[in-house]
C-alpha cells in the first residue's frame, strides 16, 4: 500500500480540477481557499455541527488522527466564524493537515501566517456557540458532497475535490491519463490545431455575424 505522504504528493500534483474530472467529487464553488496559496491533500475526518455551534469541531480536534483534514458541515447557518486562530493553534499541536468547512472562518491573516490550509465559504466575524450536539467521524455532506472516513480531500486554487477511498487508485490512474491526453492537446494547439477540431465540436450551432 502506498505511503500516505506519497498519495498526498500525487494528489497535489494532479490537482483538484483534474481529479474532479477523473472520478473525484468536486465540492460546490462556494468553498474556496481562505488565503492565497493554501493547498492540501489529506484523509478526511468528517464533522457535523449543529447550525451556529462549533462544539463538535473542538471535540474533533482532540480526536482526529494526525495528518487528517477536518471536513465540516454546519447545516444552513454559514455566515459565522466557526474557526479562527485559537483552533488553528490547537489543530497544529495535534498534527492536523487542514480544514474544509461549508461556512465562514475568521483570523484569516493568522491562518495564513501559520501556513495552515483552510477552505471555507468566506470570512465571518460573529462567532459560534459551543454547547450543541453534533457528530464526528460519521458520514457528512459538505459542499453538497458526501464525505466518509477513508476518503481523501484535495484543495488548491481551483477548489476542493473529494476522492472516495474505495476508488482512490482508479481516480489517480484516470487523472494521470487525463494529464497525458491534455499534454497532447497542448502540443497540437501549438502546432495550429483548434479546440473545435480536437474536441470535435459543432461550430455550425453558433450564429456568427458577418464581418
Amino acid at each position: 500500500m502506498p505511503d500516505q505522504s506519497d498519495v498526498a504528493r500525487t494528489l497535489l500534483e494532479l490537482g483538484a480540477a483534474t481529479l474532479g474530472e477523473s472520478g473525484g467529487r468536486p465540492m460546490r464553488a462556494r468553498i474556496k481557499a481562505a488565503w492565497a496559496g493554501a493547498r492540501l491533500a489529506a484523509p478526511a475526518y468528517p464533522v457535523k455541527c449543529a447550525p451556529g455551534d462549533n462544539l463538535a469541531i473542538h471535540v474533533a480536534v482532540t480526536r482526529a488522527p494526525s495528518g487528517a483534514v477536518l471536513v465540516v458541515d454546519v447545516g444552513d447557518e454559514r455566515e459565522l466564524g466557526y474557526w479562527g486562530e485559537v483552533l488553528t493553534n490547537a489543530a497544529e499541536a495535534r498534527g492536523l493537515a487542514g480544514l474544509v468547512i461549508d461556512a465562514g472562518v475568521r483570523d484569516v491573516a493568522a491562518l495564513e501566517a501559520h501556513g495552515f490550509p483552510v477552505f471555507s465559504v468566506g470570512t465571518a466575524l460573529p462567532g459560534a456557540t459551543k454547547q450543541q450536539e453534533g457528530a464526528i467521524g460519521r458520514v457528512s455532506t459538505v459542499g453538497d458532497v458526501e464525505v466518509s472516513l477513508g476518503d481523501w480531500v484535495v484543495g488548491d486554487a481551483d477548489g476542493v475535490t473529494v476522492v472516495p477511498g474505495s476508488t482512490l487508485d482508479d481516480v489517480i490512474a484516470a487523472g494521470r491519463a487525463r494529464e497525458t491526453k491534455e499534454a497532447g492537446f497542448f502540443a497540437a494547439l501549438r502546432e495550429g490545431s483548434t479546440t473545435l477540431e480536437l474536441l470535435d465540436l459543432d461550430a455550425t450551432k453558433i450564429d456568427v455575424a458577418d464581418t
